[in-house]
């Protein structure tokens, strides 16, 4: 597809629509005056936000249009930021201060400068240590007397050993804001060879490379679950940074289709566009270690010479793809240990010929793919993550290097023999109905995770297997179960339970397990109380009680949960109130739905439309109480008015406009008194979309009193 031709599509798209588009990061006035020719406008009231770090490109956009200037921190939002970032504030003696708030005020304000400043400080012990630092900061100060931010990174960069630099410069392969799954990054570092081997496993010293870098600011957390971080990402300009650094040491190179070449020297190619174009080029003669495909329509084009190109590789990355099959030629790539594929049908039975694989990624994108009786041939296969048919997979029991499987049906689980896989940490389990037994689990010695994901309609078979999986720390059960376990193993940290609809309350069972520090319970239960004794939940930080609609009461026991650190509470619109010693939890995200709301036809009689929303919240107020209710309620597709009212006082205010309400509570006075909140169309009930109520949340309400 031709610029001119997505620019049509974009403009027909979003004609006769009223729209809100964000364009990040544009860096010339050339690009934003070829881009901004799709957007029509149809005098519509919609709105085109663009950001860019060049002044002139914000300057010359719109003649009409507004330039926001972010402003830089204050000097005292700077140090704020610094030491929060920093590792260990309290180390840090007056003379190490002195220098620090030196360093800080010469970022100018930067947030970006900052954070990886205090994350290079914090790798960097005793005053002497911190005096360099400044010293090689001094030596390329701007006129100006600020710090070149490159400095700082460039300094960051040089301070991490030679595998941390390579895990570090891989960063930079992926496009521009794109999020990296975790295990994907580590289970490429492992490939490569930037992991070194030895007692402790690969995996688990990759992740600590991983964790290093955050620690130092050089890679952000995308996405935190459960203590770990699923996705990370790094900052544009440490991408750049990533990229100047590799091509000076020939780490890698990206494809530029504009001069059709790369670089003959590296022996890592990425391609994010024009695939076909980058296969026309002579690639006989370079022995790649690893390619990266970007380009989603690659698989599409002929590969000729696919066994002389591809040979020697080590990786070989498809980040995007189109529904297709697999060239046969891929078991010739006899040195392959990372296969990651987007989008395929089938694999061919060759891939059983690929005795160095540790790493197969199989995404079909919601499909199911036929994996061939040869992968059972995979002998150093490490990770498996593959949604695949129902046919069992014979002899899998072989793979006994395998430490995740994510993917597996129960069909095909049923019959495995799992007494050899004593690597495997890692088990996800699809398709799993009342029918199956899932006791070979307990053979599983060393799992540490356990996902399983029940049949719809279908109850989950016994679960007392889970008791005898001695390091068991994550589990996961997703469908509906008859009765919880009696026992747990004490290794549980973490325990998610979803759409249980459980009849007994778990939480006298749950509340015994004397490790565990997370807990979320989705649609899990369906009683009306739920109680948590005294000295339960010794070690419980966090908890989420999510879509429980029939939750009216919360005990808890005067010693229960004494290291609760977060709570959120959302779709509970039944549940009265929370305990009084929750209501100071440092982390509290009460997230009231607002799905039983009652909508009037009369605004004078909040009663009149009972019979379709028989109930109605209401919260009580402190009388001294300030609060805001609805601080955002707005919607294309729905027209009303809105109005809070205090009984006696005859307070309320609304405002109305096209495509929604505005609705806030004053201040009030005197004794506490409950407030109703009603609502009320011009035409009467009106249906309103799931979505619209998904993007409603009350903030700040006082106690719930009907």
């Amino acid at each position: 597809m031709t610029e001119r031709d997505l620019e049509i599509y974009l403009r027909d798209l979003l004609k006769d629509r009223k729209f809100l588009v964000v364009v990040d990061d544009v860096w010339q006035r050339e690009a934003w005056e070829s881009l901004k020719r799709a957007f029509p406008d149809g005098k519509k009231g919609s709105r085109v936000i663009i950001t860019t770090r060049k002044e002139d490109v914000a300057e010359r956009a719109d003649d009409r249009g507004f330039v926001h200037k972010l402003r830089f921190l204050s000097q005292e939002e700077s140090w704020d930021l610094f030491c929060r970032k920093l590792l260990d504030v309290r180390a840090m003696v007056p003379e190490m201060e002195s220098l620090a708030k030196d360093m800080v005020e010469k970022c100018g304000g930067l947030p970006l400068a900052i954070v990886v400043l205090s994350g290079l400080l914090s790798h960097k012990k005793g005053l002497n240590e911190w005096q360099m630092v400044k010293d090689h900061l001094w030596k390329n100060i701007k006129e100006d007397k600020s710090i070149e931010i490159s400095n700082i990174l460039s300094l960051s960069y040089n301070d991490l050993s030679t595998a941390l630099k390579q895990c570090f410069l891989y960063f930079g392969i992926f496009p521009e804001d794109q999020v990296v799954r975790a295990d994907n990054i580590i289970w490429l570092w492992m490939a490569e060879g930037f992991i070194p081997r030895g007692e402790e496993r690969m995996e688990d010293v990759a992740e600590g490379f991983l964790n290093e870098l955050i620690r130092r600011s050089l890679v952000q957390v995308a996405k935190t679950f459960w203590e770990r971080v699923p996705e990370c990402r790094v900052h544009d300009l440490l991408r750049d940074l990533a990229i100047q650094k590799a091509l000076e040491v020939n780490f890698f190179d990206i494809y530029d289709p504009r001069s059709h070449s790369i670089s003959s020297l590296c022996i890592r190619h990425v391609i994010h566009s024009e695939g076909e174009s980058y296969l026309s080029l002579d690639l006989s003669n370079l022995k790649l270690r690893s390619i990266m495909f970007f380009d989603p329509y690659f698989l599409k084009m002929s590969l000729k010479n696919f066994r002389s190109v591809f040979q020697h590789l080590y990786v070989l990355y498809f980040g995007m793809g189109v529904r297709c099959s697999v060239p046969d030629d891929i078991g010739s790539l006899y040195h392959l240990k990372f296969l990651s594929l987007r989008g395929m049908d089938d694999l061919p039975s060759s891939i059983g010929n690929l005795k160095n694989l540790q790493t197969l990624v199989v995404d079909t994108g919601g499909y199911t793919c036929q994996l061939p009786q040869k992968i059972a041939d995979l002998i150093n296969l490490r990770h498996l993550v593959a949604r695949y048919d129902s046919k069992p997979l014979v002899h899998i029991n072989k793979l006994t290097s395998l430490q995740v499987v994510d993917g597996i049906c129960c069909d095909q689980w049923k019959d495995v023999d799992p007494v050899d896989l004593v690597n495997l940490r890692e088990l996800r389990m699809n398709g799993i109905s009342k029918s199956y037994s899932l006791n070979n689990i307990s053979s599983l010695k060393n799992l540490s995770t356990l996902a399983l994901f029940g049949c719809i309609e279908e109850s989950f078979p016994d679960l007392e297997f889970v008791n005898c999986c001695e390091k068991l720390q994550t589990l996961w059960l997703s469908g509906r179960i008859e009765k919880l376990p009696h026992l747990f193993p004490n290794s549980i940290t973490m325990i998610a339970l979803w759409n249980s609809t459980l009849t007994e309350d778990p939480m006298p069972i749950l509340g015994m397990l004397p490790n565990l520090r997370n807990l979320q319970l989705f649609s899990a239960y369906e009683g009306k109380e739920i109680m948590c004794s005294d000295n339960s939940f010794s070690q419980l930080e966090f908890l989420i009680l999510g879509d429980l609609s029939k939750l009216e009461r919360w005990h808890l026991g005067t010693s229960a949960m004494p290291l609760i650190k977060g709570l959120d509470i959302y779709d509970c619109p039944n549940l009265k109130e929370i305990p009084e010693r929750m209501k100071n939890v440092e982390q509290l995200n009460r997230n009231y739905m607002l799905c039983e709301l009652a909508f009037s036809c009369d605004k004078n009689e909040g009663e009149h439309c009972a019979k379709f929303f028989p109930r109605k919240l209401r919260y009580r107020y402190p009388g001294s109480a300030s609060c805001t209710s609805l601080i955002q309620l707005s919607t294309p597709e729905l027209v009303v008015s809105a109005e809070l009212r205090k009984p006696g006082q005859g307070f309320s205010w609304g405002q109305k406009w096209s495509s929604g309400a505005s609705l806030a509570q004053g201040v009030g006075s005197g004794r506490d008194t409950p407030i109703d909140a009603f609502f009320c169309s011009s035409g009467g009930v009106i249906i309103v979309p799931r979505v619209f109520w998904d993007a409603m949340r009350w903030e700040g309400l006082g106690e719930r009193v009907g």
